[in-house]
């Protein structure tokens, strides 16, 4: 970095990083994300839940009534692994499963009060996190960080994300 220079000045209008800067982006995202799942980690560890029940919790929120197979296809996880993490969330009251009124063979999900309160729970502190990192960058780098996430989105995930904001992005 250029000494009297900012961190963006200083990489601005650049086209292309180093392979030491790109370690180092690689790096700040494992940290970030250390950062981000830890204050819901240790709420999910008092429940003994892992962070599967909370991404499971979240898209079930963020999609009441949605099927089994959406939720699938949402996490990208294996049928057995979500069945194991669903049954768990059903048993101890914090996810409605419901029989589909059209078609019999569909589980729709949604969250009881008691899973709307852990996910709001778990949502606070990762948006608590969130609301003060993007205060403390500005907007001009939020603008940049969500479309740096956004190009690193795989399509198939990219089109999973814009169905459900709705295609409006931060």
């Amino acid at each position: 970095m250029v000494q009297g220079q900012s961190r963006s000045e200083n990489t601005r209008g650049m086209l292309f990083l180093t392979d030491e800067q790109l370690r180092k982006g690689i790096e700040a995202m494992f940290f970030a994300y250390r950062g981000f799942t830890a204050d819901p980690d240790r709420i999910l560890t008092e429940k003994s839940y892992g962070r599967a029940h909370h991404r499971a919790l979240h898209f079930i929120h963020r999609s009441p009534g949605t099927t089994v197979n959406k939720l699938l296809a949402t996490l990208g996880v294996t049928k057995q692994s979500l069945n194991r993490v669903l049954r768990t969330l059903i048993e101890d009251g914090l996810v409605l499963n419901k029989i589909g009124t059209r078609d019999k063979r569909q589980r729709h999900l949604s969250l009881t009060e008691a899973g709307i309160d852990l996910e709001r729970a778990l949502s606070n502190a990762q948006s608590d996190r969130m609301r003060a990192a993007y205060r403390k960058a500005g907007a001009d780098a939020v603008h940049g960080f969500c479309t740096v996430l956004e190009a690193m989105m795989d399509p198939e995930l990219k089109e999973h994300y814009e169905n459900l904001t709705g295609g409006e992005h931060i």
